[in-house]
Order: structure tokens, then sequence, then C-alpha cells
């Protein structure tokens, strides 16, 4: 006896499939490389300046 199986659901609108195009992208302010849109960063993206430590680090290093 076979499990029924259920029918695919519905694409959902606004969810992410894999295009990586339609994510929004800003420079990072130390080294000017496009950064995309993270999920980690959905809460604060308006806040994120740096692509990664490294450039964090750099920045703070500038300043003094």
């Amino acid at each position: 006896m076979q499990k029924p199986t259920r029918p695919p659901s519905p694409p959902t609108s606004g969810h992410f499939k894999g295009n990586k195009l339609a994510l929004p992208s800003k420079p990072c302010a130390t080294c000017g490389r496009e950064m995309t849109w993270r999920r980690a960063w959905a809460k604060n993206w308006a806040e994120v300046k740096h692509c990664s430590d490294a450039c964090r680090v750099t920045a703070k290093a500038r300043i003094r």
C-alpha cells in the first residue's frame, strides 16, 4: 500500500527561488565591493555598511 502524495504547493510570491539578481545590493563603505542582501541582515539592512569583519576592522583602524 502506497502513501497518498500531496499535490505540489503553489509558489509563494516574494519567496527567494535562487535568483540573486532580484535581491537588493549596495557597495561596501570600506572596499567598495558590491554586497548582496542576506537573510541575516534582514532586520538591519539599512545599517549594514561593511561586507566583512575585515573591512569593519580596517574602517575602525582608519578612524584612529
